[in-house]
């Protein structure tokens, strides 16, 4: 079982339900498998709710924040534990090296960003961990479209966009990341 999962999600909220019904069910179903959940050590929007239906269930939650957002009071002080770190730089190195897998639920620039970049890292090797879309209600879609789009216009390899995981249910996903099998691609592999 991959047991520490980061999830990278929204200090906000959205304008959907839906979003924070799936936060607060993720939060959960880590949490009564048995799972440590890793992520942005926020309180606020997604990030709060998935943290608190985590402990809630009795699950164990890792922050880890950067010291500005410390200092924007933004942090969760009622977490498992809190890691303060210096800046954005190293809380994804550091989420990175705690976590078996990586989810994201929906959220703004700074969840793709953290997406986009643990993905990067998967492709050139620097770790063969599962990535993974919680599609709520189709949020992410238009991005899958737009990656498909990007593999056919000869800018992103269709392998490399099928590594991507999308699903709608915590449960289905979780298995997945249960049964993955690294890709093992390599970035400068001839076709």
């Amino acid at each position: 079982m991959r047991k520490n999962i980061c999830v990278f999600c929204g200090a906000s909220v959205g304008n959907s339900p839906a979003y924070a019904e799936a936060a607060r069910l993720l939060g959960h179903t880590l949490a009564k498998q048995g799972r440590r959940l890793v992520y942005g050590g926020g309180s606020k929007g997604l990030m709060g709710i998935l943290a608190n239906a985590a402990l809630e269930a009795g699950g164990e939650v890792c922050g880890v924040i950067p010291q500005r957002l410390v200092e924007a009071e933004t942090a969760h002080y009622g977490l498992s534990e809190l890691e303060v770190v210096p800046d954005m730089h190293v809380r994804k190195a550091r989420m990175a090296e705690l976590s078996d897998g990586f989810i994201a639920l929906p959220g703004g620039i700074g969840t793709l960003e953290e997406l986009f970049e643990m993905w990067t890292w998967s492709q050139i090797g620097y770790h063969n961990k599962p990535i993974a879309l919680l599609d709520v209600d189709n949020y992410y879609q238009k991005l899958v479209d737009f990656l498909r789009f990007s593999a056919e216009q000869g800018f992103v390899r269709q392998v490399y966009v099928d590594t991507l995981v999308t699903l709608q249910d915590p449960e289905a996903l979780l298995a997945h990341f249960d049964t993955y099998r690294p890709h093992n691609l390599d970035r400068w592999a001839k076709e």
